[in-house]
């Protein structure tokens, strides 16, 4: 059965999977200033597919003034407002971490600031899952690719020299959305990427299984990827790749449904200790 093989690929989101969640940034920034949870998501993902985040996100905006300048309005739409607010919404949030405030007022959102927070936030390896990357990586069983919606900063920001370069070698592939001008959920990035699989595959001759040299003719249900998003990972299921969600907070879970995949231990001891 399908699910019961072991899988020849392995695909890795970044932000939120591999590094620390940017959702986390966004989350603290509207319980601070009395925000409805949800509401920034609300705002950007319902921009889609040609919101000032997407475009980014395409590599079809620059990380300029006209982006910010388009963020901005992003996030103080009164139509989406509204939308959010709506009893048939499901924007509404009933988190028990919503906090009391006037829902009939469009909340002022530094965009600009909470953007790079974002970013700063999202520099961070998780640890866990940078640990699993780790051994994955070592064991040479697998192609391991990410698959990630990026950004591009400008030349002259720090974050353009990428800081993360220990964490990109883990990596056989690296599918950036910013470079090759599609991003998740659209199934071509997801045909995109198993046709990168497929080339690495193919050049490789490390171990795979009881194999000389990695499968030339991988296909999607051999392939587990890793997202935090519901509809990036309902995409992959819809081509036929396995998928493991990351929730925020819970890396540990989603490294455990790792560990069932792919037969191996990813966590330490004192890691399996505490899931008991």
């Amino acid at each position: 059965m399908r699910g019961s093989t072991l899988p020849k690929a392995l695909l890795f989101d970044i932000g939120g999977v591999c590094v620390k969640s940017p959702f986390q940034a966004i989350l603290d920034y509207e319980l601070a200033h009395g925000i409805p949870p949800g509401w920034v998501n609300f705002a950007i993902s319902q921009t889609a597919p040609n919101g000032a985040w997407q475009r980014l996100e395409r590599g079809e905006l620059d990380m300029d003034a006209t982006f910010f300048d388009h963020f901005h309005q992003d996030l103080h739409s009164k139509e989406l407002w509204k939308a959010f607010n709506s009893p048939q919404s499901e924007g509404v949030n009933t988190s028990k971490h919503a906090r009391p405030c006037n829902i009939h007022h469009l909340p002022s959102i530094d965009s600009t600031w909470l953007f790079w927070e974002m970013m700063r936030v999202s520099r961070t390896p998780d640890p866990l899952m940078y640990s699993a990357l780790r051994r994955l990586k070592t064991s040479g069983k697998f192609v391991i690719g990410a698959l990630s919606n990026t950004v591009i900063f400008p030349s002259d920001h720090p974050y353009s020299g990428d800081i993360r370069n220990d964490l990109r070698s883990m990596f056989d592939i690296f599918v950036s959305s910013a470079h090759v001008g599609l991003r998740k959920p659209d199934p071509k990035i997801y045909e995109h990427t198993i046709r990168e699989v497929n080339r690495v595959a193919r050049s490789s001759y490390r171990q795979i299984g009881s194999q000389e040299s990695l499968d030339t003719n991988i296909k999607a249900e051999d392939i587990v990827f890793l997202d935090d998003i519901g509809q990036n990972l309902k995409a992959a299921k819809q081509i036929g790749m396995r998928t493991i969600k990351v929730n925020l907070g819970k890396s540990k879970e989603a490294v455990q449904e790792l560990e069932r995949m792919t037969g191996m231990a990813l966590l330490d001891s004192g890691d399996v200790k505490a899931r008991i």
